[in-house]
């Protein structure tokens, strides 16, 4: 680069960076099994009608509506991508992966001193229940009946590079931005490597990139971007991200659209719709997705994204700083929203309670780093 030309706020925050020595592994050796994706997130919500109605707007079809249950999807073939059930109130319960098949199920439950139980309800399987380090309830299923594709919209013809479209014009309506396929979930944990290593040696899950507090790498990552390893087999950059936080939970979940309209398109029809946006349109760094950040009507953070990366296992794990600017190539700038940063009671305590525990990765240090990212 040209020594006289001006730094942007995005030099030398690209993945292309690599670990050096001392770095933690981005794998474990010998994972118990490993898994090929998300199946579903299970929530539980109060009024499943209002549930619904969201969902459709934001582009899900219903799969299965009870009085006291609810499955989503996507329009391409597979499980259902969200499970609702009725509760006191509105709360993310776990994330399901899928294994391979039902002898992987028998390895993980042996392993983990767990039992395999058959799946009630639609879609039957296996599954086996786990519980992560930081007590987030994890399922891992298998056999679950596969519900046929659905009709989709094309993505759009565009004249880039070469001409496809000609005496044609390009008006693609303001409506639900149809969801393809779930993509990834992203969790919060004060215990963040405890909970990384349990699901890279359990789940087999690898690295595509890690994130460190900017002024202490030599005290490990503070966010992990996790992939599936299914070989050869291209896999998303990220079907799990992990972050290191005063709390542990749900942060947000991401839905595959067909490209970039369907985003902006879809966006548009949430907005006229009231809802509320978190964050977008831009294009992230880590993963390259376009992304556009949504709350359901109950603060539940949701994001459309299309044109994200996919890695073979080959690749090895990217090292960079984490600073808000550095969340994306372009776009608006991140809203507090999004980084979570909005002071309130809430956060108060989960900090205070954090600190306090001797047992988490949480200290006053961290704290500062975490501020650090948050006025970047």
């Amino acid at each position: 680069m040209d020594a006289t030309m001006p730094k942007t706020a995005h030099e030398d925050l690209h993945s292309e960076q690599g670990a050096v020595r001392g770095d933690r592994p981005a794998r474990a050796a010998d994972p118990v099994i490993k898994v090929e994706g998300l199946a579903w997130l299970e929530f539980e919500k109060p009024d499943l009608d209002a549930a619904e109605r969201f969902a459709h707007d934001f582009g899900l079809a219903t799969a299965y509506r009870s009085e006291a249950e609810l499955h989503l999807r996507g329009t391409l073939p597979g499980s259902q991508s969200v499970v609702i059930r009725r509760g006191e109130r509105s709360r993310f319960v776990a994330p399901a992966f899928q294994a391979s098949s039902q002898g992987d199920l028998q390895r993980l439950a042996r392993a983990t001193g767990t039992d395999v139980r058959q799946r009630r309800g639609p879609g039957g399987g296996a599954i086996v229940d786990l519980e992560d380090p930081v007590g987030i309830p994890v399922r891992v299923v298998a056999g679950v009946e596969e519900l046929p594709a659905l009709p989709e919209r094309e993505p759009l013809p565009l004249n880039f590079g070469e001409v496809r479209r000609v005496n044609i014009t390009q008006r693609p309506p303001r409506a639900p931005g149809q969801v393809e396929r779930l993509g990834h979930v992203v969790l919060e944990s004060p215990s963040f490597t405890r909970a990384l290593d349990w699901y890279l040696e359990n789940l087999g899950l690898i690295v595509s990139d890690f994130l460190y507090f900017p002024g202490q790498r030599e005290r490990g990552p503070t966010m992990a971007f996790i992939r599936c390893d299914r070989g050869a087999t291209p896999s998303d950059h990220h079907t799990l991200a992990m972050v290191l936080a005063p709390r542990k939970g749900y942060v947000h979940s991401a839905y595959q659209l067909a490209d970039l309209d369907a985003v902006a398109a879809g966006g548009e029809f949430l907005k006229d719709r009231g809802y509320t946006r978190a964050w977008g349109i831009g294009r992230h760094i880590q993963g390259s997705q376009i992304f556009d950040y949504w709350r359901d009507p109950d603060s539940v953070m949701v994001e459309h994204y299309a044109d994200g990366d996919l890695f073979d296992s080959t690749v090895e794990a990217g090292w960079s700083p984490m600073t808000a600017s550095g969340l994306a190539q372009w776009g608006p700038t991140v809203t507090r929203d999004f980084m979570g940063a909005t002071p309130s009671p809430h956060l108060i305590r989960d900090v205070i309670g954090a600190l306090r525990d001797d047992e988490n990765e949480f200290d006053v240090r961290r704290l500062l780093g975490l501020l650090k990212v948050a006025s970047s």
